[in-house]
């Protein structure tokens, strides 16, 4: 792959002895790509790790065809890297800001980087608020203002940790609107651990846990395995729930208990079709009965 994102063999463990990544294996072609995982997969340093904010113990990252580990001033120039916190400075509005971060980005020219600014400002629905200081923002307008931050420059690669926290549905549906719009010609990598995200958004994804990979492929990929394997049955409160469910889903009256069998695991139980978060916990189940105790 000529363009796109390749990393491979990364490992990095943190000087307590946390090892936060094992070996990640990643193949991103321009588009919308999603990483889906729990809280402490390790996500977020995979993420700090592409951005160049930290080095890996070893492995290496490429990007269109140059070694970012080698080159990351090279990389951070076509960046565009929205963390999961952001800070602001006291006082300074919304605007000033990003003018400020447009020139480090290298829009030297006045009028071109003030319209790039505005421009940025009304994909995130900001215009209005755009003298006020960003320290006075609410969580969600803070969000976008990170979403516009991370798009000065039109960056070629994108990376998102967990853009929609915070974010209200109408929020997230402009959010990722922005991100459909931008990812036709730059990699867009969206970090999170809400699988509407990216059921709704990535053509391909990837399952990370306890650092590392454990499934890859597009969500029909994912999902369509699992066909003919996945049965669910309604449970009242008080009704004993079966051994080692893949799913229990809360109900007013009981619950709905989903679970993974060859067959018919017992009477009452009807096929399921199998979604992208049944093939997520899967994963998630089978990884870690293959990991040694």
């Amino acid at each position: 792959m000529t363009r796109g994102l390749v990393v491979s063999g990364l490992h990095k463990t943190y000087d307590n002895g946390v090892s936060a990544l094992k070996g990640v294996e990643l193949e991103v072609a321009p588009g919308l790509y999603g990483l889906l995982g729990p809280n402490g997969a390790g996500k977020s340093t995979l993420m700090r790790t592409l951005a160049t904010l930290q080095r890996p113990d070893s492995g290496s990252i490429v990007f269109d065809g140059f070694d970012a580990l080698s080159q990351p001033d090279k990389l951070r120039q076509c960046l565009g890297y929205l963390p999961q916190q952001i800070g602001s400075y006291p006082g300074v509005p919304a605007q000033s800001l990003l003018e400020r971060f447009a020139w480090l980005k290298g829009r030297t020219d006045g009028n071109l980087r003030r319209r790039e600014v505005a421009e940025l400002l009304e994909k995130v629905n900001l215009s209005d608020v755009a003298n006020r200081a960003v320290s006075e923002y609410s969580g969600g307008m803070l969000r976008r203002f990170g979403i516009a931050l991370a798009l000065i420059g039109q960056p070629k690669l994108v990376i998102v940790d967990e853009p929609t926290a915070g974010l209200d549905p109408s929020e997230s549906n402009r959010f990722h609107r922005v991100l459909a719009d931008i990812a036709d010609d730059a990699v867009v990598l969206l970090s999170t651990h809400i699988i509407e995200d990216v059921e709704n958004l990535c053509e391909r994804l990837s399952i990370l846990t306890s650092g590392r990979i454990v499934a890859s492929g597009s969500p029909h990929a994912l999902t369509s395995p699992l066909k003919g394997r996945l049965w669910s049955r309604f449970y009242a409160k008080g009704d004993p729930l079966p051994d080692s469910p893949l799913r229990v889903l809360a109900h007013p009256r009981g619950y709905r208990v989903i679970c993974e069998a060859p067959q018919v695991p017992g009477s009452g139980f009807e096929p399921h079709q199998p979604t992208l978060e049944d093939a997520y916990h899967l994963a998630l189940r089978e990884s870690n009965s293959e990991m040694p105790v």
